[in-house]
């Protein structure tokens, strides 16, 4: 994480980052459409009923720089663990450690929970090699922990990976 900016603040999302929070999620998920067949890929991936129906499930945290709003992630407990979702970097700022920052931020604010689940797409490498470098492994089985604890379009399900991490 070497490369993070000094001035990097990190902090829980308000209605009025929404705004903010929707064009970093919608603008890094463009990338999606290089491994995701078309009937699959959504532009936008977010909108605002999308933004307020997750709001109601789970917390929203930012990585802002000194001007902008750098990356998005969102933390959900499902009955015993804790889901980090919609994790996303501005693609300027991707592999300068923000994503990593927040992800670390997030992890400490998980409580009484000893798992954290992260479900991401099979094709995303960019999310799998920063999830296994983190020290999270593959599910034995992704389908079933999908089934458990996400609620996800069955294309989404079919096309997705998870992975955990123990704590505490």
């Amino acid at each position: 994480m070497s490369d993070v900016p000094s001035d990097i603040q990190i902090r829980l999302l308000t209605e009025s980052d929404r705004g903010a929070a929707l064009a970093v999620i919608n603008t890094a998920a463009r990338w999606y459409q290089e491994f995701l067949p078309t009937e699959e890929y959504h532009d936008p991936e977010m909108t605002l009923d999308d933004w307020a129906k997750e709001a109601k499930r789970l917390s929203w945290y930012g990585a802002f720089g000194p001007d902008t709003l750098l990356g998005v992630m969102g933390l959900e407990y499902v009955k015993d663990v804790a889901l980090l979702r919609h994790a996303y970097i501005l693609p300027d700022w991707q592999r300068s450690g923000i994503g990593s920052l927040l992800r670390v931020y997030v992890e400490q604010q998980i409580r009484g929970v000893g798992r954290i689940v992260v479900g991401t797409y099979t094709g995303n490498y960019k999310a799998r090699n920063a999830l296994e470098a983190a020290g999270y492994t593959l599910s034995a089985s992704s389908e079933a922990v999908l089934r458990a604890y996400y609620d996800i379009p069955e294309d989404r399900l079919q096309s997705s990976v998870t992975y955990e991490k123990e704590i505490g």
